[in-house]
């Protein structure tokens, strides 16, 4: 039920209100305070994790009956398992050095004046996000850690799931320094209510779209807030003609299907003909092995008899499932020409025993994360050492790659004197 104009601007923009006086309190609340606040909710949403789960049933039941994909499917879909990994997430925040207060440089003017350039928390996160339950605890984490508030805005599947965690949350913030106004939650399903967010300057700092490829793009077209994007993952696996068998194979299996519903899974398989030419049987082998799709280009489909014919769709496009393109090539650089075509500047990797062609293909391509013989799914801010990440910026300015605490503060310059003036 879509909410009237006035009374969507008093509820978002009390909201905002709310979760920018917010922040001014967590500006002096100390490192320990937030520290301990994490573990509080670590152990609440534990201790809750039985209502979060019946809730979550309430997403998948709506899910299923209209028909959302199996990938759909796997991100929305809460465990006990799943519930356990945010609250350890959570502890690995908490047990993180404070990304604030750190001065960065400082000097001495001639004439006395004392410059410091220090990290300062961003001031209020707008998070508007799809159909992942976890980005929820994930992004509070991240933002409370680093001194942040937030306005969280979830999808419409995922309202229940949400809804219960925020409650789970505040909860545990009733228990803490950190007031629990510094995490607002939509509530709404209304769109007006996100595009109202994407408007209020005055009230957030930051929006952070993760998602498809879609809310991205309407986040950035449309926000007035500066927008930290975040990218889909069409990513790229280049085999070259010197790659090892076991690794290469190992890999393709590990970056396809360890979990192919999220961004840095595998999409698009390049090879070099050579090495296709002495290895495609054990390629079609582990394939089938594994359920996996081929779509290919002609090369491919003279070799492959259960492969489809590769269009430009299958280039461009996230699967998201079992399935793969592939495209065989007779030089790097005619792969590294197919990845700045269809490529989204997110991960990318290059499987090979020649050091020389490492380098060249690391230096060459343009993503925010590149590998020499090792799985894109490490593109992950909980697999290298964040204990979160509120999204994984395909940008270059301010933040780039899997974002955790350090991408979520800004610098603030600090002068101390003692009576100087200009002259």
């Amino acid at each position: 039920m879509g909410l009237k104009e006035k009374d969507l601007k008093t509820t978002i923009e009390m909201q905002g209100i709310k979760a920018k006086e917010a922040s001014k309190e967590l500006n002096v609340i100390s490192t320990e305070q937030k520290d301990e606040a994490l573990y509080i909710i670590a152990e609440e949403l534990e201790k809750e994790a039985s209502s979060i789960l019946k809730e979550n049933e309430a997403d998948l039941k709506a899910g299923k009956e209209k028909g959302f994909d199996q990938a759909f499917m796997d991100r929305l879909k809460l465990t006990e398992e799943r519930i356990a990994d945010f609250a350890q997430g959570l502890r690995e925040v908490a047990a993180l050095e404070d990304p604030t207060d750190k001065v960065v440089s400082q000097w001495t003017m001639e004439n006395g004046l004392e410059v410091s350039k220090v990290t300062v928390p961003l001031g209020v996160l707008g998070m508007i996000y799809e159909a992942r339950p976890n980005v929820t605890v994930d992004a509070t984490g991240l933002a409370l850690k680093s001194g942040n508030a937030i306005i969280l805005k979830g999808g419409s599947s995922a309202i229940h799931s949400n809804s219960a965690i925020v409650k789970v949350i505040h909860q545990a913030l009733e228990k803490t320094a950190i007031p629990k106004d510094a995490v607002q939650f939509i509530e709404s399903t209304d769109r007006k209510t996100a595009q109202k967010l994407f408007t209020m300057k005055e009230y957030v700092d930051v929006l952070i779209p993760r998602g498809g490829g879609a809310l991205i793009k309407a986040v950035v077209e449309n926000a007035t807030v500066p927008v930290l994007e975040t990218g889909v993952g069409n990513c790229h696996l280049y085999i070259d003609r010197e790659a090892d068998l076991d690794k290469a194979l190992n890999i393709i299996v590990n970056a396809k299907t360890d979990r192919p519903a999220v961004c840095n899974a595998a999409e698009t398989l390049i090879i070099h003909e050579e090495w296709f030419k002495k290895h495609y049987m054990e390629l079609d082998k582990i394939f089938k092995q594994h359920s996996i799709k081929v779509h290919g280009d002609p090369t491919v489909m003279g070799y492959f008899s259960d492969a489809s014919p590769a269009d430009e769709n299958d280039w461009t496009d996230e699967y998201l499932s079992l399935e793969i393109a592939i495209k065989v090539v007779e030089s790097q650089k005619e792969a590294i020409q197919h990845i700045e075509k269809y490529g989204t500047k997110h991960s990318e990797a290059i499987i090979t025993e020649s050091n020389e062609a490492a380098d060249s293909f690391m230096k060459r391509v343009d993503a925010a994360a590149v590998y020499h013989n090792a799985s894109t799914r490490f593109t992950d801010g909980g697999a290298l050492g964040f204990g979160a990440e509120i999204g994984i910026s395909t940008q270059k300015l301010h933040a780039r790659g899997p974002m955790g605490l350090p991408a979520l503060t800004t610098v603030k310059f600090q002068m101390r004197g003692s009576g100087q003036i200009r002259n």
